[in-house]
């Protein structure tokens, strides 16, 4: 069965770019006959607001959308993601991190030679140097610490080729060191978005993965992930972002015009298609 999510935050107002990519998952869901499911992602608790949550599930059911109830809420299933995390690090494939992001950002400066991403500068590797003794001392000192994914150890326990299926162009082959040693838990943080989403989707029984592009880096440490934890690969469909007239993509912190703005100004859920570029 086609099983597919739309999986917004509770941090702000949804506003139009959101508003495209439900639709584009709604139809594709309707298209094929299968399941469109909503999932809160809340798992970053200082930002996320319950009012938020509330305002979501509004601007979604005024634009005709439905999905079974009760939708996942990230917050309910931490002990999920532990369970997860554990796996990892009784195989060894995860470090305790130590560093700031003003350390991180120091540590760059100081290598101009340090390897680069798809989002930028990669984790310089600092904390992975650090003697088990010396890590273990910091943490009994109550240090604050981050956990990360070793990703050569990681990517060294897979023997086979990894890959994923992406609709519009085929067969992908995965490069998980793109995003390097990514964080997968911080303290205030039982779980970093790349280690829920792919523990969500495993449980959710996803099949079509369909989102922004401006996540398709992140598949290639997802993909990693899933084979790390034995999980099932879906399929996945990466769409284009809506943007301003700049060309900029529309966000929350730019301020976009949200949902409920527009639904104030006289928009009809079928004025808000149009705008999405999809047909009523």
């Amino acid at each position: 069965m086609f099983i597919t999510r739309f999986a917004p935050s509770p941090t702000g107002r949804l506003h139009l770019g959101h508003a495209a990519s439900a639709l584009a998952v709604w139809q594709a869901a309707r298209t094929a006959g299968g399941q469109f499911l909503l999932r809160i992602e809340d798992i970053d608790q200082p930002r996320c607001r319950p009012e938020y949550e509330a305002a979501i599930i509004e601007d979604l059911r005024w634009l005709g959308l439905s999905w079974p109830a009760p939708a996942r809420r990230q917050s309910d299933h931490f002990d999920d993601y532990r369970a997860a995390l554990a796996r990892l690090e009784a195989r060894g494939l995860l470090y305790p991190c130590f560093c700031t992001r003003a350390d991180i950002r120091r540590e760059i400066k100081a290598s101009p030679g340090a390897g680069g991403g798809p989002d930028g500068p990669l984790y310089p590797g600092t904390c992975h140097n650090l003697t088990s003794g010396e890590s273990r001392r910091r943490q009994q000192a109550g240090q604050p610490f981050a956990l990360r994914l070793n990703s050569a150890k990681a990517r060294a326990t897979i023997s086979n080729p990894l890959s994923w299926h992406e609709e519009t162009v085929g067969t992908v082959t995965a490069r998980p060191e793109l995003l390097g040693d990514a964080v997968l838990a911080r303290r205030d943080i039982p779980a970093s978005y790349h280690l829920a989403v792919t523990v969500d989707d495993h449980l959710q029984g996803i099949t079509h993965v369909i989102r922004g592009n401006d996540l398709y880096h992140s598949t290639h440490l997802h993909r990693l992930l899933q084979a790390l934890l034995g999980y099932r690969t879906p399929v996945y469909r990466h769409h284009p972002l809506l943007r301003d007239d700049d060309g900029l993509k529309l966000s929350k912190r730019d301020g976009a015009r949200s949902l409920a703005e527009l639904r104030r100004n006289g928009a009809s859920p079928a004025e808000i298609r149009r705008l999405c570029h999809l047909d009523d």
